[in-house]
């Protein structure tokens, strides 16, 4: 009798094992295209692959198959026939509700995970910069003395095409994520650094207003080929201890091993120079025209497809032995999130296919239990029960299940959440409507899974459920 409780659950895994095959195979490349990887699936030539569908096969079903094999094959024949199981299954329903408890606990775990972090990315999205990055393109070229010779006429040529309202050569867009120069500095012919660092970006006099910097102290840089003056941002103001922006106009710096030294002639208003991972950090932006290696292109807003045009016959008529190649700013700024992007992606799917198994489990717990009371709901309704008492009586005992996974499943979505979130200098709080949400939507999911068992057997007749065998 075992034998053949188990061999029937074999054939059960081992077909499951061929669909979640073939199911793989066919979403690789779209998990591929996701994720940005190149992923293969060859179960023929990869010994690992077919030792894992084995493993699998044999554990699942030893797990599912052994346990129901030893209780059904104590079933006593004429109990079996007469339908009196009750008592001997009431275990079997206790691990039955456990394990629906078990899979909500999982799906409110994702859901929940989810909702944190599609929030936390829609934060990131609507947190102003402090800069203006709409339709400011960047083209990256290589540092020589033939581009530098021709960069004041590059300049000029693309001011005089129509659709480009400013034009600034640089080493770095104000947002970069990691690849700024970092460097220790002095302060007001100080005999010791500081124990901070400055990130150090050179730009000439168009950066601020390519970009919209605002300053809040001072004036901006006056053009120049070489380092004759610095601008600051607010952070560096304040990490040298100063009480207001003006009090270090006209004060010297020197950076870069007292390589560099200026006076600052300005303070911006505190803009992210780094992705919102970081905190804002001490900034100096100077003059060097040996230093720049890309331009940033400020456009207007219409035509910019035909600009973008006009742009590149201006570059390859200038630097016909460089390849064109430009970027807008707010899609390098976005592909600084693209990790979190694909966590976000892959949550959801996650989420979906939790919600999915665990209301396969919970439409079969409901079907199972609409047998087992068939006789309760026929007495109930002969004593005068209406439908919606029927369908409230099955529904309740389901609620209170999903309340103690979300009891349960609270606490473990949190502390993950929180863990990761630690990750980011900007974040969300964590609010408790994310977690109602999460609540909400399994009972909700919940109900319309077992709402047609419920149902059905309201509405059954009680003549048929109260008839003697």
């Amino acid at each position: 009798m075992q034998i053949q409780f188990l061999a029937e659950t074999f054939l059960i895994v081992i077909s499951a094992v061929i669909l979640a095959t073939s199911i793989t195979v066919l979403s690789l490349s779209a998990v591929g295209k996701l994720l940005e990887l190149s992923l293969s699936f060859n179960i023929f030539t990869n010994p690992a692959i077919i030792l894992f569908l084995a493993t699998v096969t044999f554990v699942v079903t030893a797990l599912a198959g052994f346990y129901p094999s030893i209780v059904l094959s104590r079933f006593n024949p004429v109990n079996a026939l007469k339908s009196k199981l009750a008592v001997a299954t009431g275990s079997g329903i206790s691990l039955r509700r456990g394990l629906v408890v078990f899979q909500f606990i999982i799906a409110q775990t994702l859901i929940i995970g989810t909702l944190i972090i599609v929030k936390q990315m829609d934060y990131f999205m609507d947190q102003p910069l402090g800069f203006d990055k709409d339709a400011v393109v960047t083209v990256p070229f290589r540092v020589d003395t033939t581009l530098m010779s021709k960069m004041d006429y590059l300049k000029r040529e693309l001011l005089s095409t129509g659709g480009v309202q400013t034009v600034s050569l640089n080493t770095n867009t104000p947002v970069e994520n990691g690849k700024d120069t970092w460097s220790p500095l002095k302060f007001d012919h100080a005999v010791k650094e500081t124990d901070f660092k400055a990130i150090t970006k050179f730009a000439d006099e168009e950066y601020v207003p390519a970009y919209k910097l605002p300053l809040v102290a001072g004036r901006n840089l006056r053009p120049s080929d070489m380092t004759t003056e610095f601008l600051v941002n607010e952070t560096l103001v304040k990490a040298l201890g100063l009480k207001k922006p003006e009090d270090i106009i006209g004060k010297q710096i020197s950076i870069w091993n007292d390589q560099i030294t200026c006076v600052v002639v300005g303070v911006l208003k505190d803009f992210n120079d780094r992705s919102f991972r970081d905190e804002l950090a001490p900034l100096i932006i100077t003059q060097d025209k040996a230093m720049y290696n890309q331009l940033a292109i400020k456009l207007t807003t219409t035509h910019i497809s035909s600009t973008m045009q006009s742009v590149k016959k201006v570059f390859d008529q200038t630097y016909p032995d460089y390849v064109f190649e430009y970027k807008f700013l707010d899609e390098k700024i976005a592909s600084f999130y693209k990790q979190e992007t694909q966590l976000a992606q892959l949550y959801k799917i996650f989420a979906a296919i939790a919600i999915f198994l665990s209301c396969l489990g919970l439409y079969g717990l409901a079907s199972f239990m609409a047998v087992q009371r068939v006789k309760e709901v026929g007495i109930r309704k002969v004593l005068g029960a209406t439908t919606n008492n029927i369908v409230y009586l099955f529904s309740k005992e389901f609620i209170i299940l999903i309340a103690i996974a979300f009891a349960i499943a609270t606490p473990i979505a949190w502390y993950f959440m929180h863990q990761w979130l630690q990750d980011y200098a900007y974040r969300i709080n964590i609010s408790w409507w994310l977690f109602a949400t999460g609540g909400l939507a399994a009972i909700i999911i919940a109900l319309a899974t077992i709402s047609s068992q419920a149902i059905k057997a309201a509405l059954a007749n009680p003549i048929k459920s109260l008839r003697s065998e």
